[in-house]
């Protein structure tokens, strides 16, 4: 199993009168006996009055907005703390908001980031939904993405993998998706289920049509071509459930619970999702860019929208990350006089 030692929560907004992202981490920081740290970056630009700051300057503003983030966080620090959470607050000055993230997790070497999942009606969804992309994608550590509010009763959960490889993913990416799988399962006293999409295609065309130069050449009727279409689809997934029994044989997941499934990986990811029950799919991510990541897309960040449940991106153990290690500070832009201070 993968430890999970220490949790950071991104607390995106303050204002909200609920944060399901710092239940279910608090959860899970009790049943691993984990550190949890709540973090807020300060990401938004900072419009200042010039006339309106009077004595205080800007760099005393910065100090003064980050104090009330502070005593924020520490309210809701302390009612966990109730329940004999080891817990610990940050809020920097930082942006773009995801890189902020990545930051303070690689420097206080999380094992998971735990984050919610912008739903429903925003000024901005496409911003907030690259926000959410951006950090999936660009994250080395293990992402939870919570999506659903309620709180978790001894959760299913869901790898899925892929051991014939047919999507590219590295080698040894299927086992760290189900060790992490098996950590959140065995620790929340859920149960763990697996499933494999195998999506390869028979040798006739995507609407069955036999090639007419095999009937012109009489080398094949379409009975035969039929038969050998159907002997080619037995024989591929007799192939993919061999492949998938090798890759669970270190688990104790029970025929039951896996799901080898005839279908491209979103439509058999939430079939198996639904079939489960499953409150958290665990899955792997390989970061892509320029032109070939958007021609092709990618199944993690597709499967964000597909699914209720909250969702676990892991990704390979070899990922090269490009984040700046050096935070960027806060953006200050002075305004034309309107006796107005803050941030929005």
């Amino acid at each position: 199993m993968s430890a999970i030692r220490r949790i950071l929560v991104a607390v995106k907004d303050m204002q909200a009168t609920s944060h399901p992202a710092v239940l279910k981490a608090a959860q899970i920081a009790r049943a691993c006996n984990a550190q949890l740290q709540l973090f807020h970056a300060l990401s938004t630009p900072m419009y200042a009055d010039v006339y309106a700051l009077g004595d205080q300057s800007p760099e005393g503003l910065e100090r003064d907005l980050r104090h009330r983030a502070l005593i924020k966080l520490e309210r809701i620090a302390d009612r966990l703390r109730q329940h004999s959470i080891r817990v610990t607050v940050m809020a920097e000055w930082d942006f773009p908001g995801y890189e902020a993230i990545i930051r303070r997790a690689l420097a206080g070497k999380a094992d998971l980031i735990v984050a919610s999942r912008h739903s429903g009606r925003h000024t901005a969804p496409w911003l907030l939904r690259l926000t959410d992309w951006e950090l999936v994608r660009l994250s080395p550590i293990p992402v939870l993405l919570v999506k659903n509010p309620r709180a978790y009763r001894h959760p299913n959960v869901l790898a899925a993998i892929d051991p014939s490889h047919t999507h590219a993913k590295p080698l040894q990416l299927d086992k760290q998706i189900l060790r992490m799988a098996q950590t959140m399962s065995q620790k929340m006293h859920g149960k763990l289920h697996a499933v494999h999409a195998d999506a390869r295609a028979p040798i006739g065309s995507i609407d069955g049509a036999v090639p007419t130069e095999a009937i012109d050449s009489g080398l094949m009727t379409p009975r035969l071509f039929k038969k050998m279409d159907e002997k080619m689809q037995r024989l591929a997934m007799r192939s993919a459930k061999a492949s998938l029994t090798r890759a669970l044989r270190t688990t104790r997941i029970a025929a039951a619970r896996r799901y080898l499934i005839a279908s491209d990986p979103i439509n058999a990811i939430v079939q198996a999702a639904r079939k489960s029950g499953s409150a958290i799919v665990a899955m792997g991510a390989v970061s892509r860019s320029g032109y070939r990541r958007l021609l092709i897309g990618n199944t993690a960040e597709r499967i964000l929208d597909e699914l209720s449940c909250d969702k676990l991106i892991v990704k390979p153990q070899n990922f090269h990350w490009q984040v700046p290690r050096t935070g960027r500070g806060a953006r200050v832009m002075m305004v034309a006089p309107t006796g107005a201070i803050g941030y929005y």
